[in-house]
């Protein structure tokens, strides 16, 4: 079995994973699983974790493709 099928499926539309995301606090320090998002591209299924808070299906701002 790959690492990704350990993943949790994704409760809101059954087809992805939500995989987590990690990104850097104010002071630089890095914050694991910040972020949980569906795999599947149509769901866009989010979790977020800010200031202590749990923010679900903000806007997904999409950046520039990584190649």
């Amino acid at each position: 079995m790959s690492e990704t099928n350990n993943w949790p499926e994704c409760m809101n539309c059954d087809e992805g994973r939500l995989v987590p995301l990690s990104d850097f606090g104010a002071q630089g320090a890095a914050v694991h699983y910040k972020a949980w998002v569906c795999t599947s591209p149509e769901c866009e299924f989010n979790l977020k974790i800010r200031n202590g808070e749990i923010h679900i299906n903000e806007p997904i701002i999409r950046g520039a493709r990584v190649r």
